[in-house]
């Protein structure tokens, strides 16, 4: 892989690349032309997409659909989506049958993901990764040359000494501890091992960074609760990526513009002290033992659907280099700045508690009873009950 851009190295050097960045609104959506659009154009593909029915499938879906160096799209679901330009056909993705669905198609796109933090972690996992499995597999009998999985930046890692930003081909160093992550490392190994085990498939695999539109994750609920919980010695650094920016990744990929591990999210990141007064929402610090303990506490009994292992994702960096895109010409439309905002906006009026998402009424008496600090731990009841043990 190439090396980390210079211009991702320093945060402050956006404004270089600003003439660069197509602007909102001009239908780019950060695709840029050929570089040498008198060079021979191939034919145009078929284009195979799971998940196609909602989020980024359904976005990708409507994109392909609309561009001219598309022949046809292919989409598959467990229920009809909204683009009546695309062929469709209804089936879960671990249905062995999508071999014959995806036959004549020349790249699939997999986005049938189950990321939800309310879904069963054993169901979670037995559908994603055997819904991969079962994909990368069609695909090769299908005679698919090309397939492009979704992960997350997340499958780095946050850790204390990350390099900010990280390479694209630096070492995979999270675990299995924060929610989800640990299915799309196992789906990486999978895309991974595709090649060896069916010669001529090639696999491509995109990481977006924190990403934002709606969606609902640990990392964006970050940002419903009543205080920023920092814990006392961590660096918080923040990247984020507008789905919008995913959608033309995925489409450079699925064009075989770009190929290999590629990361994708806004230019650069912002330090926790911007995010605080970027959002206006004041920070609440913690020790690291308070903190860790009480989110580990609270998932083992089932009051949130957050693991302790999603906190280190606010306390240490994961900031990516998107070298792989810019040398193939692609620009995020979106600062950092731009998407936070739109984030603020998504998620105003609603209220969340050590990451499980309360009611108006709920939140109010949780913030009544135990105040902000204790109200974003979710963790009022431990507390005082350690306090009376202690005889405080």
């Amino acid at each position: 892989m190439s090396s980390p851009d210079p211009h991702v190295s320093d945060k402050r050097s956006r404004a270089a690349q600003d003439d660069d960045r197509p602007e909102h609104g001009d239908g780019a959506s950060g695709v840029r032309p050929p570089r040498n659009p008198e060079s021979p154009r191939r034919p145009s593909p078929v284009i195979a997409v799971t998940g196609a029915a909602s989020g980024v499938g359904a976005a990708l879906v409507s994109r392909l659909a609309a561009s001219d160096e598309v022949k046809q799209v292919v989409a598959i679901d467990e229920r009809r989506g909204d683009c009546a330009a695309a062929q469709w056909h209804v089936l879960d993705v671990r249905d062995p049958a999508i071999a014959e669905k995806l036959r004549g198609a020349d790249v699939v796109v997999h986005l049938a993901l189950d990321l939800d933090l309310e879904t069963d972690p054993a169901a979670r996992t037995a559908y994603n990764v055997r819904g991969t499995q079962t994909v990368l597999t069609a695909a090769a009998a299908a005679g698919v040359h090309r397939v492009v999985l979704c992960t997350s930046a997340m499958v780095y890692g946050a850790l204390p000494d990350n390099d900010i930003p990280l390479s694209e081909d630096s070492e995979l160093r999270a675990t299995a501890e924060a929610t989800g992550v640990g299915d799309l490392l196992e789906i990486e190994r999978l895309g991974r091992r595709a090649p060896r085990a069916h010669p001529g498939l090639n696999v491509t695999v995109v990481r977006p960074a924190v990403l934002v539109g709606g969606t609902d994750t640990a990392l964006t609920r970050y940002f419903e609760s009543p205080r920023l919980l920092v814990v006392a010695g961590s660096r918080p650094t923040w990247q984020f990526c507008h789905v919008e920016d995913l959608v033309s990744a995925l489409e450079y990929a699925a064009l075989e513009k770009v190929e290999g591990e590629l990361a994708v999210g806004c230019e650069g990141w912002l330090e926790q002290e911007e995010v605080e007064e970027l959002s206006g929402i004041r920070r609440m610090e913690l020790p690291s033992a308070v903190a860790l303990g009480a989110a580990a506490r609270l998932h083992r009994i089932g009051l949130t659907p957050s693991p302790a292992g999603d906190l280190a994702y606010t306390m240490h960096p994961w900031v990516v280099s998107v070298s792989g895109l810019h040398a193939a010409g692609w620009r995020p439309r979106w600062t950092n700045e731009e998407v936070l905002a739109e984030l603020l906006q998504e998620v105003a009026g609603r209220h969340t508690v050590a990451g499980r998402r309360l009611g108006r009424r709920d939140a109010a008496t949780a913030a009544g009873a135990a105040g902000a600090t204790v109200a974003l731990l979710g963790a009022a009841a431990a507390v005082r009950l350690a306090r009376k043990r202690r005889g405080i």
